[in-house]
This record gives C-alpha cells, structure tokens and sequence, in this order.
C-alpha cells in the first residue's frame, strides 16, 4: 500500500506494523544465548498487538530460521540485527545519561520500552513521539502488566510530519537544556526533504551538548529502493506462515542529502559504525556473500553526533 501525506496507522498494519516487527526482533534478541539486551516487555507488547505471525515468532513458537531463506535481511537473521541495533542505542542513552543529560526524546517510540527498563538516573524525563492510536496501546497495555516507567515519561501524542516541535515544548521539554534524541529506524519512512526538515527541528531544539543517534545509509542512489525490493521478497515468503499484512512500499525513495553530512554541516560532530563493525565486536558477522559496495546491510552505519 503505497504511503500518503496524511496517512495513519495502528500497530497492526502499515507503519505500525514494522513497529511490531521490530519489537518481535527485540524479543528474539532477548533469548539469544548470548544476548545483547533485555527487553522483557518485547514479547508481551507483541502478543497484545494481536498478529498470530509475529506472536509466535516473538514466543518461540516458530523458529525464525524456517520463516525465510534471506540470511542478511530476514527474520533468520533478526535477533542479531535487533540486538546489536537495540545495544547501539541504548548504550548511547546510557552514555548521554552518564554525561548528565536528563533529557531523552525517542521519535517514532513505537513499541520501544526503554523508559520502563533502562537504568535512567533520578531526574531524567523521557519523552515519546508517536502518533496518538500507537502510544495509547503501549501506555494502556504496558500498566496492564503492571510496568511503570523509571524515568519521568511524558509521551507526545503527534505525526512527525505535523508540528511535532511545539507539541514537544507544551510537553515540558526545555530547548536551553541539553537533549539526547534518537530517530531509530525512522528516516527510510521520510520523504527526503521531511528528512531534512526532521534534522533541522532537532537542531533548532539542542543546544551544545546535545546529542544525536541515527541511521544512515550509504551506497547507492536508490539505496531505500533495494531495502523495499527485499522486504517485498522477504515478507512474499512469510506469507506461506499465515503472515497477512501489507508491508511494502512504506519507504520513501529517491536521492536523499547523506545523514553524516548533513549534521556536520550544521552544527554536529558526528561519528558512524558499520554494522559489519558493531557485529564483529560481538563476535558476529555479515553473511559472507555480502557485497560492500553494493548490499543494503553494508551500507548501514550507525551515527552518533554531539552538538557544537
């Protein structure tokens, strides 16, 4: 189902759906053997979404490995890629944490749980950017578990592609102090100019200190193209296990401005890992047959920036 300007989602379709896909890829990480996080409100979340396909992957019911043959994007290889995805950033909320920020805004929260199970230090207020229908589930199905928050959580009920800044400042967020912000898997699902516009509205709210972390893919021009392509082929194949939602054309393609650029052009230092790099120091790898010149894994890296 091709996106629209004003289009809206729950967690079980659409947008919303790869929210949930990502929480199913968080619970996999937490049964790793060896495993990189501890989400114990992935599973949960997935299951009250209500997909019979990601709930029995999220339980264990279905093992991923039979699901798809698409070892470097596909669910067989989710619980590696959600760990170390899911460790970058939280280390990186950690990290500002410890620095003395105690403000976090995580945009696009989605089923994210961090407020609930990371350590914050006393003081620190997260707030959570979602459209209204996804942050009302979490926040209703989350104290149905009897989960409360270690952070102060104040979640702010706005599209990204609306006035999302002011609605953040009515929140309480205080733009002289300094912010940790994440666009976690976000930016594929901007236009390119909204990207832009998204970068610039977090620069406008962080004063030095700030801090940043993002995606950013590098390769080719019709890098999000290859990334839809598969999904497409990746999720034909969940289809032979009851898998019924529409999950293509959700990301917007075209030339876009590069993420690390773009931030030390205004005003942020920026740093980047690959995703080759963050395996490797978890004793992981690429699948072998990865080309780095033109795969969409290989051209992933995670950013860090810090604002001047």
């Amino acid at each position: 189902m091709a996106r629209t300007d004003n289009d809206t989602w729950d967690l079980s379709n659409g947008v919303g759906a790869t929210a949930t896909g990502v929480a199913v890829g968080r619970a996999l990480a937490s049964r790793a053997p060896n495993p990189l996080i501890n989400d114990p409100f992935a599973e949960p979340l997935v299951r009250a979404v209500g997909v019979d396909f990601f709930t029995r992957l999220a339980s264990g019911e279905l093992d991923p490995a039979e699901v798809d043959d698409n070892g470097d994007f596909g669910m067989a290889r989710m619980g590696d890629m959600m760990g170390i995805r899911t460790r970058f950033f939280d280390d990186f909320f950690m990290a500002a944490a410890d620095d003395g920020i105690r403000q976090a805004v995580i945009l696009a929260s989605g089923l994210d749980a961090r407020a609930y199970r990371l350590p914050w230090p006393a003081g620190t207020t997260v707030y959570e950017i979602d459209q209204a229908r996804v942050i009302d589930f979490k926040t209703t199905t989350l104290a149905g578990l009897g989960a409360s928050p270690i952070a102060e959580l104040r979640t702010v009920p706005v599209d990204l592609r609306h006035d999302w800044p002011a609605a953040l400042r009515a929140a309480g967020l205080d733009p002289t102090q300094p912010t940790a912000w994440s666009a976690e898997g976000l930016l594929p699902f901007l236009p390119p100019d909204a990207q832009d516009r998204l970068l610039d509205n977090i620069t406008a709210l962080s004063p030095a200190g700030s801090r940043l972390a993002t995606e950013n893919l590098r390769g080719p021009s019709d890098a999000v193209q290859i990334m839809a392509d598969r999904m497409r082929d990746v999720t034909d194949q969940w289809r032979e296990h009851g898998f019924d939602i529409e999950m293509t054309d959700l990301w917007y393609t075209g030339e876009r401005n590069d993420v690390i650029e773009y931030l030390n052009g205004h005003g942020w230092a920026t740093s980047a890992r690959s995703v080759a790099s963050l395996l490797a120091a978890q004793g992981l790898s690429l699948p072998p047959d990865a080309d780095e010149d033109t795969e969409t894994l290989s051209g992933l890296h995670y950013v860090t920036a810090k604002r001047a």
